[in-house]
């Protein structure tokens, strides 16, 4: 992922994003580290996990207002991870945005089907995770 810091400056200012907690699941260093650090130049507090489970275990302490999750991924995949926040009267209503690199319509439609409101697929731009995260937060729905 291409880190453009002129690009950032408009984020930095935005005040709505002070504050607001982001927790990464993703199992790929590379993508997970270069997301974390657009996130923090944008204002936002990151957390990281390398695995579902992790993940989970991070949430105790860390209420996100939004979780990025990837799907495949081993010990637990994003799917198992939703399922336990949507169990979990504390965690059901955090926002949830699957960042994959499945892209077929009948991943798709199944992230849609679970309400899923968007779905970054891999590689992606930062305008298109910015995009992705203000649909996710907003409640609007990118998908369909």
């Amino acid at each position: 992922m291409d880190v453009l810091f002129k690009d950032l400056w408009f984020l930095t200012a935005n005040k709505r994003n002070m504050k607001q907690k982001i927790l990464i699941i993703e199992d790929n260093t590379e993508i997970r580290e270069s997301t974390a650090e657009l996130l923090e130049l944008a204002g936002y507090e990151v957390s990281m996990a390398d695995n579902g489970r992790s993940g989970l275990t991070l949430i105790a302490g860390f209420l996100p207002d939004l979780i990025i999750c990837d799907i495949r991924m081993e010990e637990m995949d994003g799917y198992e991870v939703l399922a336990e926040l949507k169990g979990n009267p504390r965690t059901a209503e955090v926002p949830f945005l699957f960042c994959t690199a499945q892209s077929e319509k009948k991943d798709v439609q199944r992230a849609e089907d679970i309400g899923i409101k968007a779905y970054l697929i891999k590689p992606f731009t930062q305008e298109e995770l910015f995009a992705a995260i203000e649909i996710s937060i907003s409640g609007q729905n990118q998908i369909g």
